[in-house]
């Protein structure tokens, strides 16, 4: 991907929630998204696409070839001669669907000219180089790019996100009609992601999608109507799912998950479901004994719950995520760490009753962490990074945003830390220029992240230039980060990518 340092136009940054909006269509499928799980591909979204100078020989030779541009699809499009629409929905439609597509053989050019556009030993190369959004402009143009980009290889790790509204065709005579979702099974999607539907949907959704029975890995409903009956449905019939995630759905009981729940699942996401309690937990660590990794975020789940979990699962789960689970304390973390010690990533994001002794409990006893989130704890003082910086000598990631307490002297206890490679403290309000000195010698630090520190300034952020590994630096809503600031960054930090 090209560097948006290179140029003077900064591009449309796509949103960094990984969600990729898609244009409009006629067919009224156009407003399914897809999102992309890994932060490195939501910081390439943000980029302009590019591709390298030299793909193959047959292009590195062909000066002759009218390719003004290849930094976007639609100047692809022009290598095709072929206006390209302006949207492309992700839903995959049949070639012969929507706008008429020329074949190969009509092509204009010169016949060498027409087999190059069309080689797909260099279509799968070059594909490789765009955004989900942009494969989806670009598998409109004819359908030989359309049976290169729908190889599920493109594909893999993006998870379609539709509505309801988008689950349906309305006939002329105003009955609805379940869209076809044929193109999504040739692209083998394993997983998705349903907004807002009923049992009913869920329903239609298992009957429509070829793959749903088996070849579906992944599930996701987002404030949904899903009530106990359509979750164990969902369940008994998707036989495949190993992911599941219930978020902002709130017809669903507790009685609901101890009829559904499967043991083949290894992943459980709960989030903003009100009728979730120390219940539910006492469910899921029944009735998943294969669990590796539960995000939580449950605001009546109290300490008794997290000693629910069994020998099995203390096993087994390596990462626990409770966010925003306010009724919380220390004694609910004395109970984590004895039922859950072979945690490797820990979230306490939220949990606002967790004080500096509750991080000494995880520090002693949870030493295989490799990632821990405190943001958001503003009883968090220095004495929990000393404990952090004691014990954990694995850790990588350390999240300490809107922890209010924490001051210069916390920092220079994480300067000692050698393995540590990420370290965001955004909103740290007491974070000043000498609290940075001590982090200058971490050599290991690859990311680090000021956003709005409010006493940082430009001359105790110019001093991160020492920071010749850092690859990615954010520094929004920080006073201290001028225009100049920024320029001096790109001259002396050419590896690292500063986000204003």
């Amino acid at each position: 991907m090209s560097n948006p340092r290179n140029g003077d136009t900064k591009p449309p940054c796509l949103p960094r929630n990984g969600l990729v909006k898609i244009p409009t269509q006629p067919n009224g499928l156009g407003s399914a998204s897809i999102t992309k799980g890994t932060p490195a591909m939501k910081n390439r979204l943000c980029q302009p696409s590019s591709v390298p100078a030299i793909l193959s020989p047959a292009l590195a030779h062909r000066s002759d070839l009218p390719i003004p541009s290849l930094a976007s699809p639609l100047s692809l499009a022009a290598l095709a001669s072929v206006s390209s629409p302006p949207g492309a929905s992700l839903v995959g439609l049949n070639a012969s669907e929507g706008s008429e597509q020329p074949s190969p053989e009509r092509l204009p050019g010169s016949p060498s000219e027409r087999q190059l556009a069309v080689d797909e030993k260099i279509l799968n190369r070059l594909f490789w180089y765009f955004s989900a959004c942009e494969k989806c402009v670009l598998a409109q143009v004819c359908k030989a790019w359309r049976r290169v980009l729908y190889q599920p290889k493109f594909w893999v790790g993006l998870t379609p996100v539709l509505h309801t509204k988008e689950l349906y065709n309305i006939l002329p005579g105003g009955e609805k009609e379940f869209v076809s979702l044929q193109g999504f099974a040739v692209r083998g999607f394993d997983g998705f992601c349903l907004v807002g539907v009923s049992d009913l949907d869920i329903c239609e959704f298992i009957d429509n999608y070829p793959l749903s029975k088996k070849g579906v890995k992944s599930m996701s409903l987002k404030r949904s109507t899903i009530t106990d009956a359509g979750l164990e449905v969902m369940l008994e019939q998707m036989q495949g799912v190993v992911r599941l995630e219930l978020s902002g759905c709130n017809d669903f009981t507790e009685a609901g998950l101890w009829s559904s729940l499967n043991a083949r699942i290894t992943a459980l996401s709960v989030s903003d479901c009100i009728n979730v309690a120390d219940d539910a937990i006492a469910a899921i660590s029944q009735l998943l004994p294969n669990l590796t990794e539960l995000n939580l975020q449950a605001y009546h789940v109290t300490d008794t719950a997290l000693a629910y979990f069994t020998a099995k699962q203390g096993y087994t789960t390596h990462t626990l995520r409770l966010n925003s689970c306010w009724e919380i304390t220390n004694h609910g973390v004395v109970n984590m760490v004895h039922s859950l010690p072979n945690l490797s990533v820990l979230s306490l994001s939220g949990c606002s009753k967790v004080t500096d002794d509750g991080v000494e409990l995880v520090a002693e006893n949870l030493r295989k962490l490799r990632s821990l989130d405190l943001s958001w704890c503003p009883r968090i003082t220095d004495m929990a990074l000393e404990y952090i910086a004691c014990d954990l000598h694995k850790l990588e990631e350390l999240v300490l945003d809107r922890c209010v307490r924490i001051t210069d002297t916390g920092l220079s206890y994480l300067s000692t830390m050698s393995s540590l490679r990420s370290l965001y403290l955004r909103w740290c309000c007491q974070v000043q220029d000498f609290g940075l000195k001590h982090l200058l010698g971490m050599s290991s630090l690859r990311l680090l992240s000021l956003a709005g520190c409010p006493l940082l300034t430009t001359t105790g952020l110019s001093g991160l230039v020492q920071l010749q590994e850092l690859e990615e630096l954010e520094l929004t809503n920080c006073p201290g980060a001028t225009p100049e600031l920024f320029k001096y960054f790109s001259q002396h930090l050419p590896c690292c990518m500063v986000i204003e």
